[in-house]
């Protein structure tokens, strides 16, 4: 048997969605992602009072992300800055509690 063929009879499927809890991602790898500059997504983290990780440089755990994207959603579409902080707070403690009760 080919070291191909082997290969393929022992892998499996890898479930991505189950290990996102565990992503961290870099203050540039987050502006990427955010399509956002570094000097903004700065100023968002300390408006927001965004937790993140890290001394040197920060790190976005999946919750921070995902607050990022809240927040450039709103912005997006026209919110100022603090009505889409206040927009990604609801929106994150309304599905806490969707998914809880």
């Amino acid at each position: 048997m080919a070291d191909r063929d082997r290969a393929e009879a022992v892998l499996e499927p890898v479930d991505l969605a189950a290990n996102l809890d565990r992503i961290e991602l870099y203050l540039g790898q987050v502006c990427r992602l955010a399509g956002i500059s570094k000097m903004q997504l700065d100023y968002w983290t300390n408006k927001a009072q965004i937790p993140t990780k890290g001394k040197k440089q920060r790190i976005y755990d999946r919750d921070a992300i995902e607050t990022v994207m809240l927040i450039k959603q709103g912005k997006d579409k026209g919110m100022s800055l603090a009505a889409a902080i206040d927009a990604a707070g609801r929106f994150r403690v309304e599905r806490t509690a969707a998914l809880d009760g």
